[in-house]
């Protein structure tokens, strides 16, 4: 069906094209002999006629004029008809000159004559159907208001008219003074103050066309609540794709790191064999996309579970630039035999088990995949003289009262103890991503399309967030500043409270009336996250990212409690873990 719609179309705009390059010609000689064309220049005007037809039907065909529909004929396009038409022109001038016996009698002044004709006549064709559904507004659809008198605003409106989506824009209004009064696509753009009474006469549909902060759009989103509006969609324009869409959870706690600086990290990946261990994990599949994207080398992805690692691959378009290992962290011999293979540069190990009460309930296989797990790959990155090594660890290693915060906080000890001369160690400490593998919000957005009430465990608890892309990018930044030794923190923002997340969640898909249930705290689980950043920290050259201090240890001492630990029983690894951490508060009753 849209094939035959493009030929149609093709053939319809050649044989019009047709038409204008003859009858441009032929008034073309009706101007320049004032309505009276002597009958002894006919000769040449059909010779030029056809020619000049031959020439710009090629030069249309090779510019691609035939392949854009009416709703995108636009300034690029009457670029190309005008350098097509100066092309034609002095092909043709250069011919007359060659062949000028074949032409004689010609009047020269014809050819510019045509040139402005037949130019004026394809922009008249090819805007005609933009004008006319420009000046259609549709009177069909639900009503909206649109917020925001942006460029992105007349985009929506144009889709309106040509049936994009089935809206009836009745107002605009922006936020800004000087937009007020002034017109966008035929609508008198009005104040925010105007939105409270738009419910009043029906109208209970915002989309929101301009670019706002997550802060700005949380505060937006409540003000059109609180004024009864039941629809609040987002319009988004990402190179050719436009969509509207329903406001989600992520726009609203998203932050944008300010300093994000993508040649510091190209330059860093660029040309390097990297090495990701639990590439199939939420972290480790961004690293492999964002190591892609940034040039590396060679990707070597190392992942235990055979789905995770099959599931990267296909979303990476299975390049040939990645490795696939199906290898666990914590076999030694395998490892290696991957390390020896490939030779990784840069390593960016973020296989863990990061699931609080599952290492609870499991503290010795907790212990041996993330404490044993990073031995291996620190000895085998310095092992294999790797430039970098970069543990990803959590917010939970700060005075940990988990198994989980306290096997990461191992982790840190012995990273950051162990570089030498040849290979820098360094961790990066985070919050919470957005919509990770058994995060919150994944969880609430099952229970609210199964109809159940989300379950929160306090109703004072609070997390940081931050989308997981932003905090790649970010981690992917420190590992650039490394030297080795450093203990990297990433500016998390304000803590945010589940309780106000889930409610905002219900309010999102209008689901309010599922409500919250408290079903208290887990085995290990704290009410509060230790901050991120303190006043000890040290910024570096990037706002969002800071050192932190880390003790140092002997890492001979240090390697004796490790295999102190991995050989103890189940009820002995929270004693172990404490003579290694004093700070460890195991809260174990929830």
């Amino acid at each position: 069906m849209i094939k035959a719609t493009k030929t149609k179309r093709t053939i319809f705009f050649v044989f019009s094209d047709i038409l204008i390059f003859l009858s441009s010609a032929y008034f073309a000689f009706l101007l320049r002999f004032s309505g009276d064309i002597p009958y002894i220049f006919i000769s040449g005007m059909i010779k030029f006629a056809f020619i000049m037809l031959i020439l710009e039907l090629i030069f249309a065909y090779k510019s691609g004029l035939y392949k854009v529909p009416w709703r995108f004929f636009g300034l690029r396009e009457a670029r190309k008809m005008l350098i097509n038409s100066a092309l034609c022109a002095l092909i043709f001038t250069g011919i007359f000159f060659i062949f000028y016996d074949f032409f004689e009698p010609f009047p020269r002044s014809v050819i510019l004559i045509y040139a402005l004709i037949s130019l004026l006549l394809m922009g008249v064709l090819r805007i005609s159907k933009r004008v006319l559904l420009d000046f259609r507004k549709p009177s069909t659809g639900e009503p909206c208001v649109i917020i925001g008198a942006t460029n992105k605003t007349l985009q929506l409106l144009k889709g309106f008219a040509s049936g994009y989506a089935s809206y009836y824009p009745q107002y605009i209004v922006d936020p800004r003074k000087d937009s007020i009064g002034t017109t966008c696509g035929d609508f008198l753009v009005a104040s925010m103050d105007e939105l409270k009474k738009y419910p009043a006469e029906g109208i209970t549909t915002a989309i929101i066309s301009k670019k706002l902060s997550p802060a700005e759009l949380d505060a937006l989103h409540s003000k059109l609540n609180e004024y009864g509006y039941k629809k609040i969609k987002l319009f988004s324009l990402l190179g050719d794709d436009a969509n509207i869409k329903d406001i989600s959870i992520e726009d609203l706690l998203a932050r944008k790191p300010k300093d994000l600086d993508s040649s510091v990290i190209k330059e860093f990946i660029g040309g390097k064999v990297v090495m990701i261990t639990g590439a199939g994990g939420t972290i480790g599949s961004e690293l492999s996309r964002l190591c892609l994207a940034f040039g590396a080398k060679q990707l070597v992805l190392v992942e235990h579970s055979e789905y995770n690692l099959y599931a990267i691959n296909e979303a990476l378009g299975a390049n040939e630039r990645c490795k696939l290992a199906l290898v666990n962290v914590t076999q030694l011999d395998s490892l290696e035999r991957v390390f020896n293979r490939y030779r990784p540069q840069i390593v960016l190990h973020a296989a863990a088990y990061k699931h609080v009460p599952l290492c609870e309930f499991n503290p010795k296989e907790a212990v041996r995949n993330n404490i044993l797990g990073t031995k291996n790959v620190v000895d085998l990155a310095k092992k294999y003289a790797a430039l970098r090594m970069v543990l990803i660890s959590t917010d939970k290693a700060v005075r940990p009262t988990n198994v989980m915060g306290a096997s990461k906080r191992v982790c840190e000890l012995y990273a950051l103890n162990s570089g030498d001369e040849r290979t820098d160690v360094v961790a990066v400490r985070f919050g919470n991503v957005l919509g990770s593998s058994g995060s919150v919000i994944p969880k609430f957005k099952a229970q609210i399309a199964a109809n159940k009430p989300l379950s929160v465990t306090h109703p004072d608890i609070t997390r940081y967030f931050m989308l997981v892309s932003e905090a790649c990018q970010l981690v992917l930044q420190a590992a650039s500043i490394a030297r080795g030794g450093e203990l990297f923190v990433l500016d998390m923002g304000k803590p945010v409270k589940i309780a106000d997340l889930a409610q905002k969640m219900l309010l999102l898909s209008g689901k309010e009336e599922l409500g919250i249930e408290y079903v208290g705290l887990r085995p290990g689980e704290k009410l509060y996250e230790e901050l991120l950043v303190d006043e000890n920290d040290k910024q570096t050259k990037f706002e969002s990212i800071f050192v932190t201090h880390s003790e140092a240890v002997d890492v001979g001492i240090l390697d004796g409690q490790i295999k102190k630990l991995l050989d103890a029983k189940p009820e002995q690894i929270v004693e172990i873990l404490k003579e290694i951490v004093p700070e460890f508060n195991h809260n174990n009753k929830g």
